[in-house]
């Protein structure tokens, strides 16, 4: 079987979520986290290898949670993701207070992936058909060219809306080919009696069409993406102006590259409905809902027994 990674980006620091570790909260019957499900969907899709990546201060909790059991299922490994885990020349400004973002998150992992891998949000629930077309896309050969060949799950932006306020998602263009045209990150994305809308800070509504495609950072990679994020981030950093508050974006990343014509991201619709713990109000619903996938079979009242 070809070696397929599944890394799980952890090292958020939730502040959203009331200043807990949102990522380590238990949803699930018998107190599984989100993690496990993904982790689950992960291995049952046929990935066989998981890198974790956190903070450094979370560790000693993360194994106890969710790390030490994973030892014993599947080859595991830790990536640490630090504010001043910087290129050379560059230095943790004083008063930054958060890591550099997703693409940080993904370089910190460089040096345990060498084979194709697919990235996710640890406190994101995407369901098993995203899973299994991600691993099947990285597994497959494709034909030749050029360009880098990169995938990427699709969801319906209506399936990955909050109830408790509002959400960033990657907007997403795609071409007849089903290849990635334009990605756009947009914040403040609100449910609405008609579908959905982006809200301003003067509480303005925009509507945006709730059928159309997002991301919610579940990509697959080739370890070709590593130099290229090294490089990206070095310029990221040049030229950023508020050194307290800017991040190093996957999405805007990938976008780049495909304007640049140097990958072909191609999207994979998945209808599943996302849910996660994006607000703590949300855990109730998340909750729930791993009950309701429970009592129709989906999953075990005990995940991995």
């Amino acid at each position: 079987m070809r070696k397929t990674t599944l890394v799980v980006m952890a090292a958020g620091i939730g502040s959203r979520f009331g200043g807990g570790i949102k990522q380590l909260e238990p949803v699930g019957p018998s107190g599984e986290i989100i993690m496990d499900y993904s982790i689950h969907d992960a291995l049952e899709a046929g990935f066989n290898k998981v890198v974790f990546i956190i903070r450094k201060d979370l560790e000693k909790d993360f194994r106890e949670i969710i790390g030490n059991r994973m030892e014993k299922l599947v080859e595991t490994a830790y990536a640490f993701q630090e504010i001043d885990d910087l290129p050379a020349g560059f230095t943790k400004p004083a008063d930054r207070t958060k890591p550099w973002g997703t693409g940080q998150a993904i370089l910190s992992c460089k040096d345990l992936v060498n084979e194709p891998f697919a990235v996710i949000n640890a406190d994101d629930y995407y369901g098993k058909e995203a899973f299994v077309k991600v691993h099947d896309y990285l597994v497959e050969e494709h034909p030749a060219s050029d360009k880098l060949d990169f995938c990427m799950a699709g969801f319906l932006l209506e399936n990955t809306l909050s109830e408790n306020g509002g959400v960033t998602r990657g907007i997403c263009s795609v071409n007849e080919q089903g290849h990635l045209t334009k990605v756009t990150e947009t914040k403040n994305i609100v449910k609405t009696a008609e579908g959905a809308a982006v809200q301003a800070e003067d509480g303005s509504l925009t509507a945006v069409q709730a059928h159309c495609p997002v991301s919610m950072n579940m990509w697959g990679f080739t370890p070709e993406i590593f130099g290229i994020l090294e490089k990206g981030f070095a310029e990221f950093l040049g030229a950023l102006k508020d050194q307290t508050k800017g991040e190093y974006l996957i999405p805007t990343v990938v976008d780049q590259l495909i304007q640049t014509g140097v990958c072909n991201v191609t999207v994979l619709e998945s209808r599943d409905k996302w849910f996660g713990v994006t607000y703590k109000e949300d855990k109730p619903l998340v909750v729930r809902s791993f009950r309701e996938l429970i009592d129709a079979g989906v999953y075990k009242e005990r995940l991995f027994d």
